[in-house]
C-alpha cells in the first residue's frame, strides 16, 4: 500500500511539474482523467483471434467493473508494426489504473473467462509483446469525449497523433498552444476530439498524444485542409512564443479503426 501511495503521489507531482503554472494553480481546474495506452503486438494467424476474444469477453468486462470505462479497442490500419491491437483505458483514479493487474487476478469471473488466453503455450503465444504508456489528460480537456455516432460506424476511423519535443520547455509550450486556441481551431474545422494526454511514463519522452475521430478518410483530409488554412491557426503557429524554434521534433501519425467490441 505504501508503494502504491508513493507511486500515486509521485506521478501526480510529476504531472503538475510539467504543467504551465498558470494552469495548475487555477481555482477552476477540473479533475483530470488518467489514460493507459496499451499496445498488443500480434502475429497474423489464429492467435490474433485469441487475443481479441480475451479483450472483448474477459478484459473489458473486468475493467468496467473497476470503473475503467469506456474502453477503446482499435486495429492499426496505417502505421508501423501491424498487426497491433491498441487499447485506450481511461480512469479517474490513478491508483486504480496502475494497480489493475493486481485487481484482475483476484477477479474470479475474469480469470475464468481469461483461461484460454492465459494458458496459451509458449510455442503459440497469444501475443508477441505488450507495451503501455501512462498519460494524464490535458487540463483544458480533462475527460475523454466519445465521438458521435455515424450512419456508417464500420467506416469510422481514428487518428492517433504523438508529438515529441526536443526539450521540456518545448514540450510545455506545445501543450500551451492547445490551451491558447488550438482546441477551438480543431472544433471550428469540424474535428471530433476524443482525448489529449501528456505522457508521464512511456517511451521517447517528452511527448504528448491525442486522438481525433472521423467518419472516413475523405472527412479526415478535408478537415485537416480546413485546419491548416485557418487564419487563427496561422496566427497561433506563427507567434514568436511558439516558432522561436521547432518545438515538435517528431510526429507519429497512426490511422486506427475500432473493433466491433470497442466502447469508443
Amino acid at each position: 500500500m505504501q508503494r502504491r501511495s508513493f507511486l500515486t503521489s509521485s506521478l501526480a507531482a510529476s504531472a503538475i511539474t510539467m504543467a504551465n503554472p498558470s494552469w495548475s494553480q487555477s481555482p477552476i481546474n477540473k479533475p483530470r482523467e488518467f489514460y493507459e495506452l496499451r499496445k498488443y503486438y500480434l502475429q497474423s494467424g489464429p492467435q490474433t483471434k485469441l487475443t481479441e476474444s480475451y479483450v472483448s469477453d474477459a478484459l473489458i468486462p473486468a475493467l468496467n467493473r473497476l470503473g475503467i470505462t469506456p474502453v477503446g479497442v482499435f486495429h492499426l490500419d496505417t502505421g508501423p508494426e501491424t498487426p497491433t491491437l491498441y487499447l485506450l483505458l481511461p480512469c479517474s483514479s490513478l491508483e486504480t489504473l496502475v494497480t489493475t493487474e493486481l485487481h484482475l487476478v483476484r477477479d474470479e469471473q475474469f480469470m475464468k473467462a481469461a483461461t484460454p488466453f492465459w494458458n496459451a503455450p509458449a510455442t503459440a503465444p497469444a501475443f508477441v509483446r505488450v507495451e503501455s504508456s501512462l498519460l494524464i489528460a490535458f487540463e483544458g480537456w480533462p475527460k475523454l469525449i466519445a465521438p458521435p455516432k455515424t450512419d456508417h460506424p464500420d467506416k469510422r476511423i481514428f487518428q492517433l497523433r504523438t508529438y515529441e519535443s526536443p526539450t521540456s520547455q518545448d514540450h510545455v509550450r506545445k501543450i500551451e498552444m492547445f490551451h491558447h486556441g488550438e482546441f477551438e481551431i480543431f472544433q471550428k474545422a469540424g474535428f471530433a476530439q476524443v482525448f489529449y494526454g501528456d505522457t508521464l511514463i512511456g517511451a521517447r519522452l517528452p511527448n504528448l498524444t491525442y486522438m481525433l475521430s472521423f467518419p472516413d478518410m475523405t472527412a479526415l483530409d478535408a478537415q485537416w485542409d480546413t485546419f491548416r488554412n485557418d487564419p487563427e491557426w496561422k496566427k497561433l503557429s506563427g507567434s514568436p512564443r511558439y516558432n522561436f524554434e521547432s518545438i515538435v521534433s517528431n510526429i507519429s501519425n497512426l490511422i486506427l479503426s475500432p473493433t466491433s467490441f470497442s466502447q469508443i
